[in-house]
């Protein structure tokens, strides 16, 4: 055999596996395709045969499906994909049945795969009037927007009133709603389009909706709560689209030359997820004197920042009927200054006039409640603002049972041996540093002062007769100790009177209990609070520093002979786990 003759054969072998391959590949898939329409043809008209009353009336159409003719045994193979063994789609494979002069014609479609039927089942193709996303207020009317047009590939251009549209929007309540749009062909084939509607709670709109003209809460103001970085918080007013809120309690007791240096403290115990709601703003802090003290309007503010305090116009706004919220029984600074070295307080008590305002020198230690813009864009996620159902924001970090008390918020509430703490820190070695919301009421406890024999007048809980270890002592034998850990704490020591970060020197000691510093979280009096003892000392001996039944941080000789009561501090362990509560102060955290 010469080298031409190799070749020929060559080619002609080539050809024959070429021929076979596509005939096995190609052709046979497609001819056994044919035959499987035909069976399906076939099946259908014996489908409507014996069931004659399913054939359609009028120009109605009627359609089975391959997986009915399976069921009903009209059919005995299965119609598989090519080369895969895969069963042909039951569903999507089917004969429609139509009256056309008279007489009843069949249009298969078998869908096996990359191999269809070359028969129109594409419904009509629908567009939408507007965003297939819609997002609106809760409470505003949803408007039905509609289709703008609807067109099938065969049928051409159909009518947009004959769109059916089914789902409903219930803008009372927020959530995800479907609206679907369907729409028919002449075969009866289906195209469908769904537009997703959200009702969101938007802040700024549902609190200008509850103060309709308004611009504060005034009075008892019942439905104007609301959760920030799991703290609780008042609605104080609207600022265009802003929202601006205020803490619910003092939170600590600050020299008002301080303040500014505090409020990067108090910024550092919040969580990244409420810092992102808040917005930068101008808060006022004009002079106040007799003749402008009355006024509600504002004639100065500052530059922007992102915390501020309430200013006296925003206290004589919230007034309705001798009711004001913002007013509580402590001596809290506002924004407004009197000179370089005074500036005004509210005061419940120690009226000499029917105002509330007081003037202070600035570097006394009063209450201080920050006052926080946030956007009103942030979506209400739960809540109708009441006290037993405050608003909540995407900042809410919900808890879960069994969870790690460390893995908690400054700020929520936790029952333990009786007594409700607050949650000041979680320390760099997972404990929880958490203080009694309250001044504990056992009458030892109650009235205690430092000795006579005790010359250093600072906080000491390591010398006998010194207040700290009174407090580190008898403490012990009403408060449960046993989840507690000995742990350092830091006294910070003054030249005088104390003043935030002004310290001459700190000293570090162990304890299980001790006392607040003035200016940590939550240290400041409560609503419920008495008398308590406080770890900022002085080199001075005539200083020893309390806080008094009202509120104030107390200094002079006289001190030594006072009696106060105690608010303890304690660090939690580690591994304390949660065994139920929401750790709010009316369903504070249990734990073990």
């Amino acid at each position: 055999m010469n080298n031409s003759q190799f070749k020929k054969i060559k080619f002609v072998a080539f050809i024959a596996i070429l021929g076979i391959a596509v005939w096995f590949i190609i052709i046979s898939p497609i001819m056994k395709f044919h035959d499987n329409e035909d069976k399906l043809t076939a099946a259908a008209k014996r489908y409507f045969e014996i069931n004659s009353d399913k054939l359609p009336v009028g120009e109605r159409v009627r359609t089975i499906t391959l997986n009915t003719l399976y069921k009903e045994a009209y059919l005995e193979d299965d119609f598989t994909v090519p080369h895969t063994g895969k069963v042909c789609s039951l569903e999507n494979s089917w004969v429609k049945v139509t009256r056309v002069n008279g007489e009843y014609k069949y249009y298969t479609y078998l869908d096996c795969g990359v191999l269809k039927s070359f028969v129109d089942h594409e419904g009509p193709k629908i567009k939408l009037n507007g965003d297939s996303e819609i997002t609106i207020n809760m409470g505003d009317e949803y408007k039905e927007p509609g289709v703008s047009s609807v067109v099938d590939n065969e049928d051409g251009k159909l009518k947009t009133d004959d769109v059916v549209i089914k789902g409903t929007v219930d803008t009372s309540k927020t959530g995800v709603y479907e609206v679907e749009y369907s729409s028919f062909d002449k075969l009866s084939n289906k195209g469908t389009v769904k537009r997703t509607v959200t009702v969101v709670n938007r802040l700024g709109v549902a609190i200008k909706r509850k103060l309709n003209d308004d611009n504060y809460f005034k009075g008892t103001a019942p439905n104007n709560y609301i959760y920030f970085s799991n703290m609780l918080f008042r609605i104080l007013s609207i600022d265009g689209d802003n929202v601006r809120i205020v803490s619910d309690r003092d939170i600590s007791n600050v020299n008002y030359d301080g303040i500014s240096d505090w409020f990067k403290y108090f910024d550092s115990n919040l969580t990244d997820e409420a810092k992102e709601l808040i917005v930068k703003n101008k808060y006022c802090n004009m002079s106040i004197n007799d003749s402008n003290i009355d006024s509600t309007k504002c004639s100065k503010y500052g530059k922007k920042t992102k915390y501020g305090l309430l200013s006296i116009t925003d206290i004589n706004n919230a007034n309705s009927e001798d009711e004001n919220y913002l007013v509580r029984k402590t001596i809290t600074w506002t924004s407004n200054s009197v000179d370089k070295k005074n500036s005004y307080a509210t005061r419940y008590i120690f009226s000499d006039t029917d105002r509330v305002y007081r003037p202070f020198e600035n570097t006394h230690n009063l209450g201080i409640r920050p006052v926080i813009t946030i956007s009103g864009s942030n979506l209400i996620m739960s809540g109708d603002g009441t006290a037993g159902d405050p608003y909540k924001l995407k900042d809410y970090k919900k808890v879960v049972k069994g969870s790690k008390l460390n893995t908690r918020l400054v700020g929520e509430y936790v029952n333990y041996s009786g007594i409700i703490w607050v949650i000041q820190g979680i320390e760099s070695d997972g404990t929880i540093k958490v203080i009694s919301d309250y001044s504990i009421n056992e009458e030892e406890l109650r009235r205690i002062n430092y000795s006579d024999k005790i010359k250093n007048t600072q906080y000491n809980p390591t010398e006998k007769g010194n207040v700290g270890y009174i407090i580190n002592n008898s403490s012990s034998k009403y408060i449960d100790t046993s989840l507690a850990v000995n742990h350092d704490i830091v006294v910070p020591i003054y030249k005088k009177e104390a003043s935030y970060n002004k310290e001459i020197k700190t000293k570090k000691y162990k304890a299980k209990i001790s006392s607040p510093n003035i200016y940590d979280m939550f240290s400041a009096a409560s609503s419920i609070s008495k008398s308590y003892w406080v770890l900022n000392s002085s080199t001075s001996t005539s200083e020893y520093p309390g806080v008094s039944d009202t509120g104030v941080v107390m200094y002079g000789a006289e001190s030594k002979y006072y009696s106060y009561g105690i608010r303890p501090v304690i660090y939690l362990k580690k591994n304390v786990t949660i065994a139920n509560g929401d750790g709010t102060s009316s369903n504070p955290f249990n734990i073990k």
